[in-house]
C-alpha cells in the first residue's frame, strides 16, 4: 500500500514528543486486500468498487469488535492500533475468517455462470513504541508492520518477535519462525513469525504434534548459474531475491528484493510468490507453466522456477530446483533442461 509507506517514510525520525503528541506502546496492524484487479476485470468498475469498499468496511468492523482502533483506510487496506498483541492476533483471525465466509457464498443468482474472484488478505503486526500525533501514529513499529506485507503471501499473517512475546504459550504455538528477514528501507533484519495453525482443531494438532512420526527428511537443491545450494527442512525458509540479505541471492534487476519464499509445511516444500511481477514454475515433463501471483504451490520432482517472467526464455532469470533425498549427491540428470 504505497500511501501508507509514503506516510511512514515522510514522518520517520522527524517527530519530537511535545504538547500535541505522545509516545505510547501499541500493537500496529496493517491489512491489505489482494485480487482487486481480477474483480474489476470480472465485475466492472462500479460493482468491483462496491465489493472492495464493503470488504474494507468489514475489516474495520472486525478491528472495533476486537478492541482496536482504525487509524485510516486507504483503497484496499487499513491501518489499526491495539493495546494488546492478543487482541490484534484475534482481529487478524477474524479478518481471515470473515473474508473466507464471503468467498464461500454461492454466485449471484442473476449471473450464475460468473463466479466472483476471491479477495486475498495479507496482515502484518508489529509491537513497540509509537508516536501519536493529531490522530495518526508514526514510528519504527508502524514502518515494520507496513513492510511485513511485502513478505506475506495470500491469506497470511506475519508478526514480529515482540508481538509473539506478548502472547501466552497456547497462542505462541500457532506460529512458525521465518527467521530474520530484511525489510525494505531498514538496516537491521527483523525476526518474523508466520501465523500457521487455526484457532480450533489445528491448534490441538500443533500442541500434540510431537507424538506423530516425522516425515522422512528430504532436501531441495537450487541452482542458478554457478550458485548450487542444498537446503534441508531444518534450514528453511529460504528467501529468493535480489537483496544481498536474501538467503538465496539472485543478482538480477528483474528479480524483486524478496521475490519468493520456500517453506517446509506438512512434509512438503511450498513455494510462495512475494513479488509484484510473479513467480512461475515449470515441472520436468510438463509443458504447462504454473503462474503464482502472491500464491503458493507444492514443489515436487524437479523443474524450473521463473522469477518475474515464465521460464521459456533462457535469458530470463530462473532457478532450477530438485526435491531430493539426502542420499542423493548429484542433481537429476534432466535438471539441466
Amino acid at each position: 500500500m504505497p500511501g501508507f509507506l509514503a506516510l511512514c517514510d515522510l514522518f520517520h525520525g522527524a517527530i519530537n514528543s511535545g504538547p500535541m503528541s505522545q509516545i505510547i506502546d501499541r500493537t500496529v496492524l496493517f491489512a491489505d486486500l489482494r485480487g482487486s484487479t481480477a474483480l474489476y476485470e470480472t465485475l466492472g468498475n462500479t460493482e468491483a468498487t462496491a465489493v472492495v469498499t464493503q470488504s474494507v468496511a468489514l475489516l474495520a468492523q472486525v478491528v472495533g469488535n476486537c478492541g482496536g482502533t482504525v487509524v485510516k483506510t486507504l483503497g484496499d487496506g487499513l491501518m489499526a492500533m491495539f493495546e494488546r498483541p492478543l487482541d490484534a492476533v484475534q482481529a487478524a483471525d477474524e479478518m481471515h475468517d470473515s473474508l473466507e465466509r464471503i468467498s464461500a457464498r454461492p454466485p449471484d443468482v442473476d449471473r450464475p455462470s460468473q463466479g466472483r474472484p476471491a479477495l486475498k488478505l495479507q496482515v502484518g503486526l508489529a509491537q513497540g513504541e509509537v508516536v501519536e500525533m493529531a490522530g495518526d501514529y508514526f514510528g519504527d513499529a508502524v514502518n515494520v508492520a507496513a513492510r511485513l506485507l511485502d513478505h506475506a503471501g495470500d491469506n497470511e499473517t506475519l508478526v514480529t518477535a515482540t508481538v509473539l512475546a506478548g502472547l501466552d504459550s497456547v497462542e505462541r504455538v500457532r506460529f512458525r519462525s521465518l527467521d530474520r528477514l530484511q525489510l525494505r528501507g531498514r538496516v537491521e533484519p527483523v525476526h518474523v513469525h508466520l501465523l500457521e495453525a487455526q484457532r480450533f482443531g489445528d491448534t490441538a494438532a500443533t500442541l500434540y504434534g510431537d507424538i506423530l512420526r516425522a516425515p522422512e527428511p528430504e532436501g531441495i537443491r537450487l541452482v542458478w548459474l554457478d550458485l548450487n545450494r542444498v537446503y534441508s527442512p531444518h534450514t528453511l525458509p529460504v528467501v529468493l531475491g535480489r537483496s544481498p540479505q536474501a538467503t538465496y541471492c539472485i543478482d538480477d534487476s528483474r528479480v524483486s528484493r524478496s521475490h519468493a519464499r520456500i517453506d517446509w509445511q506438512g512434509g512438503t516444500f511450498q513455494l510462495t510468490d512475494l513479488s509484484y511481477n510473479g513467480t512461475y514454475v515449470r515441472f520436468a515433463g510438463d509443458s504447462g507453466i504454473v503462474s503464482l501471483r502472491r500464491g503458493t504451490c507444492t514443489l515436487h520432482g524437479h523443474g524450473i522456477i521463473g522469477l518475474g517472467s515464465p521460464p521459456v526464455d533462457a535469458a530470463t532469470p530462473h532457478v532450477r530446483f530438485e526435491v531430493m533425498k539426502f542420499a542423493d549427491t548429484q542433481p537429476h540428470a534432466s535438471l539441466d533442461f
